[in-house]
């Protein structure tokens, strides 16, 4: 590889009162600030996707609606990805499912890296989403972030906290995570480059 990897930080919650792009900026800056992969954050709420309604997926066919084809392509241009997951009733939320549906292709081959946020750090959300990755041949990152318990609430302002992440960040593993998404990175895409047909 000659090119620093890209990476896609997916903020997975769309409501308006979510607190989801505080930790999608930190843990941009966090890998801005390691240096070594270049990271942009994709807001689900930007794309307005349309609940998935294709005859299957592009894994099989060609999708037709013009805002799945665009997340499609704008995947396409990644490396690997950050998730940005709330818990939602023991899983993620169903803007995030959604939009993982909505492309096979794109994830294929990647490592899968998680930000969680919730009373257990989103911890079965995290587990839901793994199992999700795997079957769209995904590779999850081992290390993840988890904020939870009393960080949470030194944080989150439903919790009443008002700090800023950045206060609690000895305790989140951060670095392990970037670490394995590097390495993962770097690994895959090897991989994919060696796997990619050869122009003739």
């Amino acid at each position: 590889m000659t090119t620093q990897p890209r990476i896609a930080i997916i903020l997975g919650s769309t409501r308006a009162s979510r607190w989801g792009a505080k930790p999608a900026e930190w843990i941009k800056s966090k890998l801005d600030a390691d240096g070594r992969m270049q990271a942009d954050i994709l807001d689900l709420a930007s794309y307005d996707l349309p609940f998935f309604d294709e005859p299957a997926s592009n894994r099989w066919m060609p999708s037709k609606d013009p805002k799945a084809l665009k997340w499609q392509q704008d995947l396409a241009n990644y490396d690997g990805f950050v998730f940005v997951v709330a818990e939602y009733n023991h899983s993620i939320s169903g803007a995030l499912k959604n939009a993982l549906d909505q492309a096979f292709n794109e994830w294929n081959h990647k490592p899968a890296a998680v930000v969680g946020y919730g009373g257990v750090g989103a911890a079965r959300a995290v587990e839901h989403l793994r199992a999700i990755a795997v079957e769209l041949h995904m590779a999850n990152v081992p290390s993840a972030v988890h904020i939870g318990g009393g960080e949470l609430r030194q944080v989150h302002p439903m919790a009443g906290g008002s700090a800023e992440i950045e206060t609690i960040e000895d305790k989140l593993n951060a670095q392990a995570m970037i670490d394995d998404l590097y390495w993962w990175s770097l690994a895959l895409n090897a991989a994919r480059e060696e796997a990619a047909p050869k122009a003739a």
